[in-house]
């Protein structure tokens, strides 16, 4: 995700209201975010749905990641060898 231009990028709700067409499609032709204030402070984060998705998927793969690390610090990796033939297997089966 492209990180926010403070000076474009930050719209009070008011002018998001007046001008939301423009807006949004500012955010989906530069992919990025896009902050709405309210009483002059941040009230909320408009992203392209294209990006959003995208930080899912990586959140995702980030706690896979972290869950991995914590079975491996808790023994419960296998090595790489034995890892490999039992996805070769489980392959073959499926064949």
């Amino acid at each position: 995700m492209k990180r926010i231009v403070l000076s474009q990028d930050i719209h009070p709700l008011s002018e998001f209201r007046a001008n939301a067409a423009t807006l949004i499609e500012q955010v989906r032709s530069s992919k990025r975010p896009m902050v709405i204030t309210q009483h002059g402070k941040s009230s909320a984060v408009i992203l392209d749905v294209q990006e959003y998705e995208s930080l899912l998927d990586k959140i995702e793969i980030l706690q896979e990641i972290q869950i991995a690390e914590s079975q491996l610090q808790q023994g419960l990796g296998i090595e790489h060898e034995k890892a490999k033939r039992q996805s070769l297997s489980r392959l073959r089966k499926k064949t």
